[in-house]
């Protein structure tokens, strides 16, 4: 099929180049149509017409077809004598360029053909500007605007001049919509009427003609300034200038433009200057200009109504100064010092919309009078300042000094600080690459009467990058413009303003726009276990976050294990990997993110351990634990026993020595004592009986079952404590010692006899199974009569010699003893 059509083609293009015209063979078809180039779009009729006497048919009859490149359309057949006739009709011919040609089918031959052409007719050329060059070599340069439709036919432009003298026609080069007309041609001085005309097979346009004088359309060299000098007076400038190149044009043809910008970056009103109607018009004379301020100066010019040159190189210029007017906008920041006599203040200010600094060097007076030499409390360039304030002063006077004067107080109240607040939510987002939206919410209160809005960067410490604006109490929203960097953290406070001063503030955080961190902190081991590690970090520098942080994720796998995540707040710096297995090598990775992106740190590989160390030394722990408060509670115990219960003696174990009179009940004996369990007696008291009781009275004291628990009250008093009487004492005697003879009398044949207290304080734990046997209280010989401290089991003692008694082995009788001796 691919060979057939090369065929064609090549058959095709021999028809077009007249191959059928043959220098052997008469022409066997001939092919006609409406228009060789037509409009795109509109319709197209053919005709072909074959010679039944063509040799190469020898009179068949034949089959013609159409064929448009490659596509056959139908056409109409019709049959003579001598002729075979098709016609073809295409309504809309949509092709820029193609072949229609007539095809006989059965002899599949094609026996002629014919090219068409389609497009558009030629716009009317837009724009037409020329400009004259009048550095050598001098010349016309005319441009134009062909215009946006493309005609698919070749198009021809040319420019024509008509001047007073002669007319000139200028062809420009296909694809080029600009011609230089030589000096030769032109008449600088003199009009000259340009115009431009485009051609192709379709029709012609021509563009609206311009009348210019060629010198007028010129673009001149930018001009030079001189000098700038200052005026006489106060507010004005005054400036010379030149042309450089072109300095043969007369002045007066000329229009001049000036350019002035303060030193604050605001650009004032250009001023035109039309050379024609001023005197002098090289040097110009601006006023109405700031007081004691720098202005930059730049001029352009043109000739007539041509294009203006371009700027001049800028010089600069400073009016005369005058005294500083206007007042500012203040914000005073109180806090207590020295409570409640010194207030600590930080001021800031900005001059207000009518304030006029009138001056170069313009320095701020803080004092506590409206005459600024007097109570000077601060003197800055600056326009904040921090001072210490005696907490009676209400009010400071602020001025603005320059070298030729002083500005109006502006006076500032200075109220102590507030402790109320009505803002409930403040929100700052960025608008766009320069400016934050602000929105705050806020309680209702009579006293507030508008909110101050305050921001700074939070990576310059340096005050005087600290902003505010003043905002009515109606209004929740502000739009802070300024010179914002991007990446870098901004605090937005807003405080609400009260009749009788500022309340407590309420910030935010705000980026302008965000990216990922410059930096990911490393990863460092801080404990492994046999299941789980811990891993800590330490946060990345404010200047390197470069956004919000949102979290922290750690990556982390084992050798043939799968990926795992974990992640980690924001606000801290640690984490636990947890379900590791034993003995196994992990590695681990951290990526950190912000709302602009996110940034990956360096690995780290770890091991768990064979066994947990965490679980071994928490057991070792609990068990050390538990034996010392094992020991402990034994010990205590035996201290809150010996708290609760005092240690009474037992009488069969005591041994009565001498003590001080000051010992107390709660005397312990000393551990180091020889004897095994020393123990000293509470209290001791002795009765002393005139007579000897009859047997009635004996039988009544022993069987009587009142308490006799104050029996022991002496009624010769103690020798061994002197000062001590029942009454003055909370100890229970345990026993009373009766003597039948009186304090002083001889001591009795008749041992004495012993009493024991009905007291219900116990003894010891268990009263009567400690409660002394018969012959543990006294010696061998002793009377089974005389046994009061033990219930009588059918002792018999040994009858033996009457020994010396071992007074120092029974505390009673040495007690006796000693007593038996002082009476003595």
């Amino acid at each position: 099929m691919i060979v057939t059509w090369m065929l064609l083609i090549a058959m095709l293009v021999a028809l077009v180049n007249g191959a059928w015209n043959g220098d052997n063979l008469n022409r066997c078809a001939d092919v006609q149509s409406s228009s060789p180039v037509v409009p795109l779009g509109s319709p197209v009729n053919a005709t072909c017409v074959v010679d039944k006497g063509c040799p190469l048919f020898l009179g068949q009859a034949v089959q013609l077809e159409w064929l448009l490149d490659s596509e056959v359309i139908p056409g109409s057949t019709e049959f003579n004598k001598n002729e075979t006739k098709s016609t073809v009709a295409i309504s809309s011919f949509n092709h820029t360029k193609a072949v229609l040609t007539c095809y006989i089918k059965n002899f599949d031959q094609i026996v002629g053909g014919v090219q068409i052409h389609a497009g558009y007719p030629p716009e009317v050329p837009q724009n037409l500007s020329c400009q004259a060059n009048l550095t050598r070599p001098i010349s016309l340069t005319c441009s134009w605007d062909p215009g946006e439709l493309q005609t698919y036919l070749h198009t021809s432009y040319s420019l024509h001049s008509k001047t007073r003298e002669s007319n000139y026609t200028y062809e420009a080069p296909a694809g080029v919509h600009r011609y230089t007309i030589p000096r030769s041609d032109l008449s600088l001085f003199s009009d000259m009427n340009i115009y431009v005309k485009a051609v192709n097979e379709l029709g012609q346009a021509i563009s609206t003609a311009i009348t210019l004088e060629p010198v007028s359309s010129a673009k001149l060299d930018p001009p030079k300034i001189e000098w700038i000098t200052v005026c006489k007076k106060p507010g004005c400038l005054q400036l010379k200038w030149i042309l450089i190149q072109n300095s043969w044009i007369h002045i007066r043809s000329l229009n001049l433009e000036v350019l002035v910008k303060a030193a604050d970056s605001s650009n004032l009103p250009i001023k035109q200057i039309d050379c024609n109607k001023t005197k002098n018009c090289d040097v110009v004379t601006l006023r109405s200009l700031l007081h004691g301020t720098q202005y930059w100066v730049q001029i352009r010019v043109r000739v007539k109504k041509g294009p203006w040159s371009e700027w001049s190189s800028s010089q600069t210029g400073v009016t005369l100064e005058s005294a500083p007017t206007g007042r500012f906008d203040t914000l005073a920041n109180v806090s207590w010092y020295r409570k409640p006599t010194q207030l600590n203040i930080s001021l800031f200010w900005k001059p207000s919309k009518q304030f006029n600094a009138n001056g170069q060097n313009i320095s701020y007076i803080i004092s506590r009078s409206h005459k600024p030499q007097l109570g000077i409390l601060c003197s800055t360039s600056w326009k904040y300042c921090t001072f210490p304030l005696s907490s009676r002063v209400k009010k400071v006077y602020l001025t603005a000094v320059n070298r030729a004067g002083k500005s109006p107080p502006t006076v500032i109240h200075i109220y102590p600080p507030q402790d109320q607040t009505t803002i409930q939510d403040v929100t700052a987002v960025p608008l766009d690459n320069q400016s934050f939206l602000v929105h705050w919410t806020h309680l209702v209160s009579t006293d507030l009467t508008g909110f101050v809005v305050e921001w700074r960067p939070m990576l310059k410490e340096n005050l005087s990058h600290v902003h505010f604006e003043k905002v009515d109490k109606n209004q929740t929203k502000l739009i802070l413009a300024g010179n914002f960097e991007p990446y870098k953290p901004y605090r937005i406070s807003v405080y609400p303003r009260y009749k009788h001063g500022i309340g407590l503030s309420h910030s935010v955080m705000a980026y302008l726009r965000q990216k990922a961190p410059s930096t990911v902190p490393e990863i460092k081991i801080k404990n492994t276990w046999m299941s789980s590690v811990e891993l800590t970090w330490e946060k990345i520098p404010l200047d390197q976050q470069n956004g919000f942080i949102q979290h922290y994720t750690i990556f982390y796998w084992g050798e043939k294990e799968a990926l795992k995540v974990q992640t980690a707040d924001s606000k801290t710096t640690e984490i636990i990997l947890k379900n590791l297995k034993p003995e196994s090598l992990y590695t681990a990775f951290m990526m950190l993110g912000t709302f602009g992106g996110s940034l990956n740190g360096s690995t780290i590989t770890f091991k768990t351990d064979h066994f947990d160390m965490m679980i071994t030394g928490s057991g070792v722990g609990v068990l050390l634990i538990i034996i010392i408060a094992f020991l402990a509670f034994f010990s205590i115990q035996k201290r809150i026993k010996v708290r609760l219960w005092p240690d009474v003696p037992d009488p069969a174990n005591s041994s009565i020595k001498r003590w001080p009179p000051e010992s107390t009940q709660y005397t312990r004996g000393s551990w180091n004592n020889d004897e095994p369990n020393p123990k000293y007696l509470s209290h001791l008291s002795f009765l002393d009986l005139t007579t000897k009781l009859s047997k009635e009275e004996d039988d009544l004291w022993f069987n009587s079952t009142e308490d006799t628990s104050d029996l022991g009250e002496s009624l010769c008093g103690s020798p061994l404590i002197p000062e001590y009487t029942a009454s003055n004492s909370s100890s229970v005697p345990y026993a009373t010692v009766i003597f039948s003879a009186p304090c002083n009398s001889p001591a009795p044949e008749e041992p004495p006899a012993y009493l024991r207290s009905e007291s219900t304080q116990p003894l010891l734990e268990r009263e009567e199974s400690f409660s002394p046997q018969c012959y543990q209280n006294v010696v061998s010989g002793v009377k089974s009569e005389q046994c009061f401290f033990g219930q009588f089991q059918d002792y018999i003692p040994e009858t033996v010699d009457d020994p010396a008694i071992a007074w120092d082995d029974f505390p009673f009788l040495s007690a006796l003893s000693m007593y038996d001796n002082e009476s003595d």
